[in-house]
C-alpha cells in the first residue's frame, strides 16, 4: 500500500547539532493546533547510525504515512531514515541534504566559509558551539534569552559523523520540499541552494538565521502542512 492512500496527518520531527527536541515546540504547537499528529526525535548526535535508529523508533511508531523534516545535520538524518516505508515526504529546513555515497562534510565543499559559526571540539572528539559566537552564527535573531538558552542547552555531537557516507538518499524517491534561511550563517548560502535545487525540493525562503525553526516556526509550519497536503495528492 502506498503510503499516500491517506490523508497524512503525522508529522515526525529531526533536530540537528548542537540541539535537542525543545527548539521544535513553536512548530510543535502550531501543527497540533491544525490536528496533525507531532513526534519530536531527540537524536543522541553520537553516530549517524544512532540517529537514525532514534528516528526510525519514532517512525515506526507512527499510525499511517508522515512527514519526516530535519533541520541542519537533521537533514542527514532524515536522508538516511527516510526511507522508511512510512514516510511519504522530506521536509528540509535549512539543512543539509546529501546524495547516497556522500558524507555530510563533503556538501561544504567548493562552498564559503562561514567564519561566524565556530566549533569548539573537546578532548573526545565532541563539538559544542562557541559561547561567545554562538547568537551569531547560530540565531542571531532570537531575543537574548532564546539565544541563551538555545546555547547553554545545546548538546555535542560526535565530529566524526560528518565524514560518515550516507547509504540512501531518501530525496531520490520521496517528495520534497526545504525552507531556507536567507541570513543563516552556519551554512554558505550558495550551499543551502544548492542541495536543495539538487533533490529537486519545492523551496521557500525566509528572511532568518540558522535557528529558522525557532524563529521562524510559523514558516515552518506553513511548509511541513503544505508537504502533508501535496504528498498526499501526488504519491509515491
Amino acid at each position: 500500500m502506498s503510503t499516500t492512500d491517506q490523508q497524512i496527518k503525522n508529522v515526525v520531527l529531526v533536530h540537528g547539532a548542537f540541539a535537542d527536541g525543545s527548539g521544535w515546540r513553536g512548530v510543535y504547537d502550531d501543527l497540533t493546533s491544525r490536528g496533525f499528529k507531532v513526534a519530536i526525535v531527540q537524536n543522541p548526535l553520537t553516530s549517524l547510525e544512532d540517529d537514525v535508529a532514534a528516528t526510525t523508533r519514532v517512525l515506526d511508531r507512527q499510525d499511517g504515512p508522515a512527514i519526516l523534516v530535519g533541520h541542519s545535520w537533521g537533514g542527514t538524518v532524515i536522508t538516511e531514515a527516510g526511507v522508511h516505508p512510512k514516510v511519504a515526504g522530506l521536509v528540509y529546513v535549512s539543512a543539509l541534504v546529501p546524495d547516497a555515497g556522500e558524507t555530510t562534510a563533503q556538501q561544504y565543499e567548493g562552498f564559503a566559509a562561514t567564519p561566524e559559526f565556530v566549533i569548539d571540539v573537546v578532548d573526545d572528539g565532541y563539538g559544542f558551539l562557541n559561547s561567545e559566537k554562538f547568537k551569531t552564527g547560530f540565531a542571531h535573531d532570537a531575543s537574548d534569552a532564546d539565544a541563551a538558552f538555545l546555547r547553554d542547552a545545546q548538546v555535542p555531537i560526535n565530529m566524526s559523523v560528518f565524514d560518515t557516507p550516507v547509504k540512501n538518499a531518501a530525496w531520490r524517491a520521496k517528495p520534497t520540499w526545504a525552507v531556507i534561511a536567507t541570513e543563516d550563517k552556519s551554512f554558505d548560502q550558495a550551499m543551502l541552494q544548492h542541495m536543495a535545487t539538487r533533490a529537486g525540493a519545492k523551496i521557500t525562503n525566509v528572511s532568518a538565521s540558522h535557528a529558522l525553526y525557532v524563529t521562524q516556526a510559523g514558516v515552518v509550519a506553513d511548509t511541513i502542512a503544505a508537504a502533508a497536503e501535496g504528498a498526499a495528492s501526488t504519491g509515491n
